[in-house]
């Protein structure tokens, strides 16, 4: 009878036990979880934050951010907007001043998106011609990054499908808009474009040539004199229809290549080519982080 009695009580204390254990846990699990908050930003905190503000105190805040370069603390404040006022008569704005918003911010990919759901939405509005400038300026910078800032780097021997899309933004612009204040600037990254995708070109001639495709080199060099006429690529492309033709024993294209270019470009090239213009440049192209 003893030694029952005694068995229920260490049952008894076992569960007492085990309970104990599970609240500590449990506890402990929510002081961690108090504590990740805390550290995270994700407490009630940041609503409190925004206790009181209205749609104006929103924009004004986010305007300031703004202008003082905290890009990323302007888009959390339009998102907010959003969240809050999704159908208010500022929304409009709101959107295409997150577009703007992300764009600096380097978030291009957002930047695009935002701007199409503007121009889709709003597609009167006084607004649009910035919306299709703002989605060319995103696409036209998305793949610059800190070394394309701050190193020589050249960006004629990297893919070009991001070059291309923002060439058609600004086109588009230029078509649709060709009387708003952006087009002049839009017209000037087109030419940039068109120089850097010419080159592309080139670059990928030079590259059939060196795997001895010279029928492929001499078709994608003569596509840059045709396509891309005007461009600082089209003496590089001659050069290299000259080379190809000569490796294909085709004597009477080489010396029309060789003809063109000398009539054209005596002195050679007007504009130096990425890896010959500095030393920099030079040590770069030598380094083939490009290639």
């Amino acid at each position: 009878m003893l030694q029952r009695v005694m068995s229920i009580m260490r049952l008894i204390l076992i569960k007492f036990l085990f309970i104990g254990c599970l609240s500590l846990a449990l506890s402990g699990c929510g002081a961690l979880s108090s504590l990740g908050n805390m550290f995270s930003g994700d407490s009630d905190s940041s609503e409190d934050e925004y206790v009181g503000w209205d749609v104006q105190k929103f924009r004004s805040e986010a305007k300031t951010a703004v202008d003082a370069g905290s890009y990323e603390k302007a888009v959390k404040l339009y998102e907010a907007i959003q969240t809050r006022y999704p159908f208010g008569d500022t929304a409009a704005q709101t959107e295409l001043d997150l577009a703007y918003a992300y764009y600096k911010a380097g978030k291009h990919e957002e930047a695009v998106a935002t701007a199409d759901r503007f121009i889709k939405m709003n597609p009167r509005s006084a607004g649009v011609d910035y919306a299709h400038y703002l989605k060319g300026l995103a696409n036209y910078n998305r793949d610059i990054g800190f070394i394309d800032r701050f190193l020589p780097t050249d960006t004629s021997q990297r893919d070009q499908n991001k070059a291309q899309t923002a060439y058609l933004n600004f086109k588009e612009l230029i078509t649709r808009f060709p009387n708003s204040r952006y087009v002049a600037d839009a017209k000037l990254r087109m030419i940039a474009l068109n120089n850097n995708l010419a080159m592309h070109e080139v670059h990928i001639a030079r590259y059939y040539m060196k795997r001895k495709a010279f029928v492929a080199a001499a078709s994608r060099a003569s596509g840059v004199v045709e396509r891309y006429q005007g461009t600082p690529a089209v003496p590089y492309a001659l050069q290299v229809m000259q080379e190809a033709y000569t490796e294909l024993g085709m004597a009477d294209l080489a010396k029309d290549a060789a003809r063109v270019y000398e009539l054209n470009y005596p002195n050679g090239p007007p504009v130096t080519e990425h890896k010959d213009a500095t030393a920099s440049h030079q040590v770069w192209d030598f380094i083939g982080l490009e290639k």
